[in-house]
């Protein structure tokens, strides 16, 4: 992990809430890191061609995307146009 200067504050409460942030901050990102993590292995099983794959795929992402919505890590458009993004994309497969 990359050091950062911080300016640390002095009043007890001020810096609980920068160590409550970066803890939030490092859940979002791994959150986020994991949704991608299943888009991309539906999109590939998308691309290889298998459609049970793909499917299983489609509900565990979807599962993700769902959950990452519900703790407000993206926002309501942003999770629909996501779902919607995968679910187009297995319903393409013949």
């Amino acid at each position: 992990m990359e050091e950062r200067v911080l300016i640390m504050a002095n009043i007890k409460s001020a810096k609980k809430r920068i160590q409550v942030a970066a803890q939030r901050n490092e859940r979002n990102k791994a959150i986020r890191s994991e949704v991608k993590t299943y888009m991309k292995k539906v999109f590939t099983a998308v691309e290889a061609g298998d459609k049970a794959t793909a499917e299983t795929m489609l509900v565990k992402a979807q599962k993700k995307i769902a959950m990452a919505r519900s703790k407000g890590i993206y926002k309501a458009n942003n999770a629909s146009r996501k779902i919607s993004q995968i679910y187009t994309a297995v319903n393409k497969m013949q």
